[in-house]
């Protein structure tokens, strides 16, 4: 009779109790601005902050007019570190590499691109496992609960800080569609045009749900131990728990049809003799996604972002989604993914016709994939025509 018991987990080297950058770290290719210095940033949801940096990074060259600058908006996870590889001090390769470079949606040699990481996270701009001016130790669980309006605020101290009045695109997918979006309704004399991708004016219900699964993974880890983790030694921080916010979400980020294709039931270990802890393929890809994020990931950040997805509604305060949508001026692309099942196309039809509705011209696509609400990050050959393309008229606008 097989046991019911899991075995002990394979050898490796112990996940740190955060995978957060912090001060002392290599630099890698990250710049620093202090946005929010000698005075305190006021939060939306009623807490302030003393001090902001926002970490940074950037391809191209600003103009003599500061007229080609573009905003790179990242998503969850995400960080500055959009395209290059990784090193000392950067445990990962851009995260759309494969759009930012000669030919592709975002050319260096013709845009000035900047990418920060959002308030709240973890690679070098203040977040939870940043230090508190009081004190040095980090925030942990005195960190507040950001929104994204309070992320689109502090990078328009990091436009002024850079000299840029005005943005010529602001372009993101996912969370970072929804920062996209804050910047056109927040800023409307800031941005000449928008690009936003898989993305939505308001979290639907599903999505918070699924939301509220990924923390309860995380707070339900007996080493979260309130947020006061930060100086675990490596092995006993809130990794496993993280781990499964991160399996979770990477099942609704795909799609049946991209996991049928690539997995079928294949297994990785024998399944003929009924133990329970055997693994299919599918099984040990969410393995290695989860433990891929860990050494890059905080779990507090996790949090904090997880929860601004949630609060993000356009229309809050506003007299609802029309009525914010009318004070865009930025003509628009809005994509969709074919498969997506988080932020369904349903989500972007509804965003692009309560633009048109507005006066704001606006482009609808549909990206045709089976990765799901990925696609963006995956399709391409799809988004980089798609996108170089309209950049490029919006640009002739001007002219």
């Amino acid at each position: 009779m097989s046991s019911l018991r899991r075995p002990p987990a394979p050898e490796h080297e112990p996940f740190p109790a955060t995978g957060a950058w912090r001060a002392g770290d290599p630099v890698a290719w990250r710049r620093f601005a202090r946005v929010a210095e000698g005075r305190c940033f006021a939060l939306e949801g009623g807490s302030r902050l003393d001090e902001v940096t926002l970490a940074f990074e950037t391809w191209g060259e600003l103009d003599a007019e500061a007229s080609n600058a573009v905003l790179l908006c990242h998503a969850l996870t995400g960080d500055a570190h959009a395209a290059g590889p990784s090193g000392a001090g950067q445990r990962s390769e851009g995260w759309w590499n494969d759009f930012i470079g000669p030919g592709k949606a975002l050319d260096p040699e013709r845009w000035f691109i900047v990418c920060a990481n959002v308030l709240g996270g973890c690679q070098g701009s203040t977040g939870p496992a940043s230090p508190h001016p009081e004190d040095g130790r980090p925030y942990a669980s005195r960190f507040p609960v950001v929104s994204i309006r309070d992320m689109v605020r502090t990078q328009a101290l990091l436009a002024d800080h850079l000299g840029i009045k005005r943005w010529f695109a602001v372009v993101g997918g996912s969370m970072g569609g929804m920062q996209a979006l804050e910047w056109a309704v927040m800023f409307p004399d800031r941005v000449t045009c928008m690009v936003n991708l898989a993305s939505a004016a308001s979290a639907s219900p599903i999505q918070i749900g699924w939301s509220q699964v990924g923390r309860l993974a995380v707070v339900q880890d007996p080493c979260w131990n309130g947020g006061e983790y930060y100086d675990a030694p490596p092995g006993q921080g809130p990794h496993e728990g993280l781990m499964l916010a991160r399996r979770i979400a990477q099942i609704h980020y795909r799609s049946d049809e991209s996991f049928e294709q690539r997995f079928g039931r294949a297994s990785v270990d024998r399944l003929d003799q009924f133990n329970l802890w055997d693994r299919f393929q599918i099984e040990s890809y969410l393995d290695y996604h989860g433990q891929k994020l860990v050494r890059r990931f905080d779990a507090n950040s996790y949090l904090v972002l997880n929860k601004a997805m949630d609060l993000h509604d356009v229309g809050r305060g506003r007299g609802g989604v029309s009525s914010a949508l009318g004070r865009v001026r930025a003509p628009s692309l809005v994509a969709s993914v074919t498969s997506d099942i988080l932020y369904t196309p349903r989500q972007q039809q509804e965003l692009a016709a309560g633009l048109k509705a507005s006066g704001v011209p606006v482009e609808f696509h549909l990206i045709e994939s089976a990765h799901g609400h990925d696609g963006f990050l995956i399709e391409a050959d799809q988004v980089n025509p798609m996108v170089s393309r309209y950049l490029a008229e919006q640009y002739k606008v001007l002219q």
